[in-house]
């Protein structure tokens, strides 16, 4: 999959860089919010290859991709010039309706929460490793017991920090003092006050001695009331006294009104959350896992689902494991991909089939997207097959006590997260997911589905003559443009470059600041930012040569470009300078991608690496 170019054709059906005034992503998702909506053509979005559904939920607006969500995530970052979020003018932006408040909240659950997740999991799967390490003999009094374990409680302790930066993206003010704030309230002294339990007051005011290590409202809270801070100092300071005038007055009514109040009301908040889940798994130990196995599809497709992320984060917090979120959702994902790969398995469809099967087997792994979106909810029947699945095995679940040690996407991947003090959970989980994929895979066998007919089933393939043989055939090469070492682009610091979404080619750590034409050809494309060109040769081929990493943010800073667009060039004739030295003491990498952007017209592509070259020296061989 090309995702540059799915980047490429994005951009423009969501009404532009402009139009973009958040862009975030979780595990498969691109999640925008925009400035006016109306801007944005959701049938040619969902239409657009390498999309695989587009979702209008929870306050954003959803383009599902898969797995590879990441890569088209850095691919659209650097079509919009490096930021998450589009310049321009709001005043023309048209109106729009108001959201809904549970909209609204599941929007700041979801912005905060995204960033956090991937240091979650991180840390809930060294606690998962943690057990297994115990199991074979480790001891719990071990230093590198502690060492581990440390570490995997980071960040679930300094939740508040972590949280802090979410938080203050989702409400526009500065992220480092969001974050300063919440270092305030895990602050050792102030923990130290808490811990000595003596009465303390902020002039004369008592102040409630809470520990926010571990919790989640507090924060949030409280970089909402800090956002409306910002707003007044950023509005009444004088400019001349504005760099240091404002963070003062931030923080020194920001941090006294969350000690004072909203951090003791986010404390109450989350023990109400709390004692509420354990008292209904106490009266109903099966009602939450069945709801969460049986409904999880239908919270995934309104937003909500992350209205859970919250409670099941206080639980772990507080008890070491959680009984809210993810018994039933091992339950819902494994029915998943157990509907999704009874259609794999049914269907006569070749398109079909191929993604159930890629999508199924994402599913049964934790990932359910792909499957929920592009097979079962488009199917209908098998939707209703994995709630059925869902709910018996949550049902389950509930009934044997089933916990969640970590925080982590419920999965065969994740089982280890279900290891813990109790020998038998891990039991209880693997029986989980045996009855939801099976209740799944035969009532969706047994239902059945409309499965559609293959395309070339419908028409006779239409005749096509024979085209002449491209420019592209047969052998062409390209010599090096700088030089320096020749490196594979594998081990480019960039996953555009590195999973050659662009193309096949090779990378150049410059030894000098120097780009010359590979070859006789057409100058295609010059960035504004002079960073990156693009050729057409004679030969055929088509090469994007990008100087350095992320060096689009030097805004042409430390570039000067020798040729422009549509002049012809020679090999070996100079065509941008750049001075290296400059732009590495500037905090960029300076290596050179050199990206066959034609890749799919050759059969074989040969980079010469791992050798110093000089401009002449032929680099690229395709066939």
């Amino acid at each position: 999959m090309d995702y540059k170019k799915l980047a490429y054709d994005l951009l423009p059906l969501v009404g532009g860089m402009d139009n973009i005034s958040k862009l975030t992503h979780c595990a498969t998702r691109l999640r925008f919010e925009f400035r006016d909506r109306s801007k944005v053509d959701d049938k040619a979005i969902s239409k657009t290859p390498g999309v695989i559904s587009v979702v209008e939920k929870g306050g954003q607006f959803q383009v599902v991709v898969g797995n590879d969500v990441p890569v088209t995530y850095r691919a659209l970052i650097n079509e919009m010039g490096g930021t998450a979020s589009g310049g321009g003018n709001t005043a023309s932006a048209a109106p729009e309706k108001k959201p809904s408040i549970i909209n609204r909240i599941v929007s700041v659950i979801s912005t905060t929460f995204t960033p956090v997740i991937p240091a979650l999991i991180g840390g809930g799967m060294i606690k998962a490793v943690l057990s297994i390490l115990v199991l074979c003999g480790l001891s719990d009094s071990s230093s590198t017991y502690q060492l581990l374990s440390f570490v995997s409680d980071a960040a679930f302790y300094f939740m508040p920090v972590l949280l802090a930066y979410g938080a203050a993206i989702k409400f526009e003010c500065n992220p480092v003092l969001a974050m300063t704030l919440a270092c305030a309230l895990l602050h050792p002294t102030w923990s130290g006050m808490v811990a000595a339990g003596e009465p303390i007051d902020f002039f004369n005011i008592p102040v409630r001695l809470v520990d926010y290590s571990y919790s989640v409202i507090p924060i949030i809270l409280s970089i909402w009331i800090m956002s409306y801070v910002e707003k007044f100092a950023e509005k009444y300071t004088p400019s001349i006294i504005k760099f240091f005038l404002k963070p003062l007055i931030i923080l020194f009514i920001s941090a006294p009104i969350a000690l004072l109040v909203v951090g003791p009301l986010g404390a109450f908040l989350n023990t109400v959350i709390e004692t509420a889940a354990n008292a209904i798994n106490a009266t109903a130990s099966w009602l939450l896992p069945m709801l969460m196995g049986a409904f999880q599809p239908f919270l995934v497709l309104t937003g909500t689902a992350w209205a859970m992320t919250p409670i099941a984060t206080v639980q772990i917090s507080s008890l070491g494991y959680e009984i809210v979120n993810g018994p039933g959702m091992l339950a819902s994902n494994i029915a998943q991909g157990g509907a999704t790969l009874a259609v794999a398995c049914k269907s006569k469809n070749h398109q079909l089939r191929q993604l159930a099967f890629s999508s199924g087997f994402t599913a049964v792994m934790g990932i359910t997207e792909p499957c929920l979106y592009g097979v079962i909810l488009k199917l209908k029947k098998p939707l209703i097959a994995s709630m059925i699945g869902g709910g018996i095995g949550g049902i389950y679940a509930g009934l044997s006590g089933l916990v969640r040690y970590a925080f982590v996407s419920p999965g065969l991947a994740a089982l280890p997260a279900f290891i813990g003090e109790n020998p038998m959970n891990i039991i209880h989980a693997v029986i989980t997911c045996i009855i939801s994929f099976a209740a799944a895979f035969v009532a969706t066998w047994i239902m059945g589905f409309d499965d559609p007919a293959n395309e070339e089933d419908e028409a006779p393939a239409p005749s096509v003559p024979s085209a002449p043989l491209s420019a592209a055939a047969g052998e062409a090469q390209a010599a090096a443009p700088l030089a320096g070492r020749a490196l594979p682009l594998t081990e480019v610091n960039d996953a555009v470059f590195s999973q050659k979404v662009m193309g096949d080619g090779l990378a150049i750590q410059p030894s000098e600041g120097k780009v010359y034409a590979p070859f006789d050809g057409e100058v295609a494309s010059l960035f504004e930012t002079k960073h990156a060109i693009g050729l057409t040769g004679d030969n055929g081929m088509e090469l994007l040569i990008h100087i350095g990493i992320d060096t689009v943010n030097l805004q042409g800073q430390y570039y000067d470009a020798h040729v422009k667009v549509g002049d012809r060039v020679k090999k070996g004739d100079l065509l941008i300078s750049f001075d290296k030295d400059a732009i590495e003491k500037a905090g960029y990498e300076t290596v050179t991608p050199v990206i066959l952007t034609n890749t799919d017209s050759y059969t074989a592509v040969e980079a010469q690496t791992g050798c110093e070259v000089r401009p002449g020296d032929t680099v690229l061989t395709v066939k």
